[in-house]
């Protein structure tokens, strides 16, 4: 492997189109391994059958994980009718199976609005929800049985779509922490007939979309070709959402190192989160 544009170094966000059958670790250490930088973390896991927007930071970016993390995110996908699993996916072994109902386009609207909005959610049991200090994934798979809360989640927006039999299509704005698979659990649970998700692609995070973002044999062309810059998002992108203010030099570095300033003069307002930059930027 090329080490050349390999930088230790180096800061700023990536937006990776992840393929099915990688874990969102898998694609950190992949980068990691390719750009030479040991610090990289990612803004939201991504199921191992799921593709799409993976948004790394890299670097000093790392700071900003837990600003970015609680972003919506939007996904398109189809949901497989009459049938669970015990995944809520494709992935998992089939529990139940019965007939579809006949669904007409009043039918499709009504779910929409069932599950727009804050709703109670409870998460699939292959995930990766702590119960009792221990991920209920790892109780899941050695055949325990577990109770999992119903969490709150909010749904912005939801589109249904009946496609060829059997299938729905879904396309879905959500606040973090909301699972697809659960919501095409109980889309089939409200239909009578059982559905699972049959595969999910990440299209937004954030500010972030799917047509921005590389492959990893992209990353990989980048770095060969000594362009990885080129391909480097500029860290504070990922926080654009957030109120800014610039400050003198002086007293950015107070602000740096955990220092209190006073402000007197106008126009200032509060914020709870902000990005500050100093003059010389």
């Amino acid at each position: 492997m090329s080490k050349r544009g390999r930088s230790p170094g180096l800061d700023g966000i990536l937006l990776i189109d992840k393929a099915a059958g990688w874990t969102s670790h898998d694609v950190v250490a992949k980068c990691r391994n390719i750009t030479g930088q040991r610090r990289t973390g990612h803004t939201g896991t991504l199921d191992p059958a799921a593709t799409g927007l993976l948004v790394l930071c890299l670097g000093k970016a790392t700071r900003l994980v837990e600003y970015m993390s609680g972003q919506d995110k939007e996904y398109e996908g189809e949901i497989a009718l009459g049938a669970t699993t015990d995944t809520d996916d494709a992935e998992g072994t089939i529990l139940t199976e019965a007939p579809v109902p006949d669904i007409d386009d009043a039918r499709l609207r009504e779910l929409e609005r069932q599950f727009t909005g804050a709703i109670d959610q409870v998460p699939p049991a292959y995930s990766a929800v702590k119960v009792d200090g221990t991920r209920a994934y790892a109780v899941a798979r050695k055949g325990g049985e577990l109770e999992l809360a119903p969490r709150p989640v909010v749904v912005h927006s939801l589109e249904l779509e009946l496609r060829r039999e059997g299938r729905m299509g879904i396309r879905i704005v959500c606040g973090s922490g909301t699972y697809v698979r659960s919501l095409a659990r109980d889309i089939g649970a409200a239909l009578g007939c059982g559905a699972h998700l049959a595969h999910l692609r990440r299209t937004r995070n954030g500010p972030f979309h799917i047509d921005e973002a590389l492959t990893v044999e992209d990353l990989q062309r980048a770095v060969d070709a000594e362009q990885l810059e080129d391909v480097l998002r500029a860290s504070d992108e990922g926080v654009m959402n957030m109120d800014a203010a610039i400050v003198a030099n002086e007293r950015g570095r107070f602000l740096a190192n955990g220092q209190a300033i006073q402000v007197r003069t106008e126009p200032w307002r509060p914020s709870e989160q902000a990005r500050i930059y100093r003059i010389d930027g």
